[in-house]
């Protein structure tokens, strides 16, 4: 069932659902205002030809108020995260079908200063449901979505080694890496580029030369272990630029904000949002780093090192563009009507392709080496009871994930500011599984 675009952008109610005596905090705003849409970036090319659907906008399901209820819980303290708020605020999205039965906004998209502050009740900015964020580590969908087109034109051999393209990735062992490995994490680069050292570089040239110059991590055999690691969809994007010839952030517009309509979504966002959109739109993130209060300027150290724009983090969107992308994984690579992807592509996205080999994560270190082409696929910690060998997604260290669930038609997207004004105030976590167990619960399995 093709997605509509007013299905997204109109959804909803324009309403504010606030009950007297309470906290402003608590304040919930239900589907986007009308008429909030920010700028096209630079770059958006051609407007899309879609024409609005003349359905009404859908009013919100019954588990909804549920769901509210769950993002509220977490604006103050919990057991699970005792000394701090889980977030300033969050925004969900929830589709059916095709159909959005819950859109809503709670808190807040800007609570504190540099420093960080708890600002005045007049300099805090509410959460939308139009809000813009960084997405973090959602940007490796983005950068996959790109890689899976181009294979499908036969222009990018996913089973090729990596060296093939890049002759400077070179080194003990990284011979046997292949570009489908990037996308698996199973390549045995490490989590991360050094970030102090490739920070000490003289200029974004010399630091892209030390990050695909990356040995693999000791003692670790290509499509031996899962690792994830962002230096996989750093390479993957240098891999990207040079079959292209084009900059990561033109190849998105072109593959995959263009042509599935998404005008609030991309890399800088200071760029194409408007003033009053920045001032009304744009989430915090950190306040207490030495660049002082992050808005609209990318939180990820190694992609702010890389002048914003990496395959790895970087990217800006709103739920409702966010979920243009589940929707369209769910209908297996065609996107009102239009195919995108072939259906095999979006197979390989969705499902294992790791097999039983080992993992490795500090993090959550129960966590399986389940993992599609660019997916996360079959994870408890943050899929709850939703999870299943097709349910797959990602998520952002800012505190945002997108889950698609083909058995209930479901796609999910959470949201939330929780590495405002410190990342290390809140595990991102429970809010996740705790919506997730409400949708297994609500939304039947046909």
């Amino acid at each position: 069932m093709p997605l509509s675009r007013r299905a997204l952008v109109g959804a909803g109610l324009a309403a504010v659902a606030a009950t007297a005596g309470c906290a402003d905090r608590d304040r919930v705003v239900w589907g986007n205002p009308a008429g909030a849409t920010g700028s096209a970036p630079p770059s958006a090319g051609a407007p899309s030809t879609a024409a609005p659907a003349s359905s009404p906008s859908p009013v919100p399901a019954p588990y909804s108020d549920r769901l509210v209820g769950i993002l509220r819980r977490y604006l103050v303290p919990t057991p699970e995260n005792p000394g701090h708020p889980g977030y300033a605020g969050a925004v969900v999205l929830v589709m059916v079908d095709g159909a959005v039965t819950t859109h809503a906004a709670v808190g807040y998209a800007l609570r504190y200063g540099a420093g960080p502050v708890d600002l005045a009740e007049r300099l805090r900015v509410p959460m939308r449901p139009d809000s813009v964020f960084d997405v973090a580590s959602i940007t490796k969908v983005f950068t996959t979505l790109v890689a899976m087109r181009l294979a499908d034109r036969g222009k990018l051999d996913l089973a090729a080694p990596v060296v093939s393209y890049l002759p400077a990735f070179d080194g003990p062992g990284k011979a046997a890496v292949t570009v489908s490995m990037l996308l698996a994490h199973s390549s045995g680069l490490p989590v991360g580029p050094d970030i102090a050292a490739t920070t000490a570089q003289p200029d974004v040239a010399a630091r892209w030369a030390r990050i695909v110059a990356t040995p693999l991590a000791a003692g670790v055999t290509p499509g031996g272990l899962f690792r994830y690691s962002s230096t996989n969809l750093l390479i993957l994007q240098k891999i990207l630029e040079k079959v292209t010839g084009q900059p990561l952030d033109d190849l998105v517009q072109a593959e995959v904000t263009g042509p599935l309509g998404l005008h609030d979504t991309g890399f800088d966002p200071l760029r194409w949002l408007n003033p009053a959109d920045r001032a009304t739109r744009l989430v915090a993130t950190d306040a207490r780093s030495s660049r002082g209060l992050l808005r609209g300027v990318v939180h990820d150290e190694v992609a702010d090192a890389l002048g914003g724009i990496a395959g790895s983090a970087g990217m800006f969107t709103t739920a409702t563009d966010l979920a243009a992308v589940g929707q369209l994984i769910l209908d297996g690579g065609r996107y009102r009507g239009t195919r995108l992807l072939s259906e095999s592509a979006v197979g390989r996205m969705t499902v294992n392709v790791n097999g039983t080999i080992p993992a490795l994560d500090d993090v959550h270190p129960g966590r399986s080496s389940s993992h599609g082409l660019g997916l996360e696929v079959d994870q408890p910690w943050f899929m709850g009871r939703l999870t299943s060998p097709h349910t797959s997604g990602h998520t952002g260290f800012t505190g945002t994930e997108l889950v698609v669930e083909p058995r209930r038609r479901l796609v999910v997207v959470l949201l939330t500011n929780r590495a405002h004004p410190n990342w290390s105030w809140a595990d991102p976590d429970p809010t996740r599984v705790a919506v997730a167990n409400a949708l297994a619960d609500a939304v039947p399995v046909p």
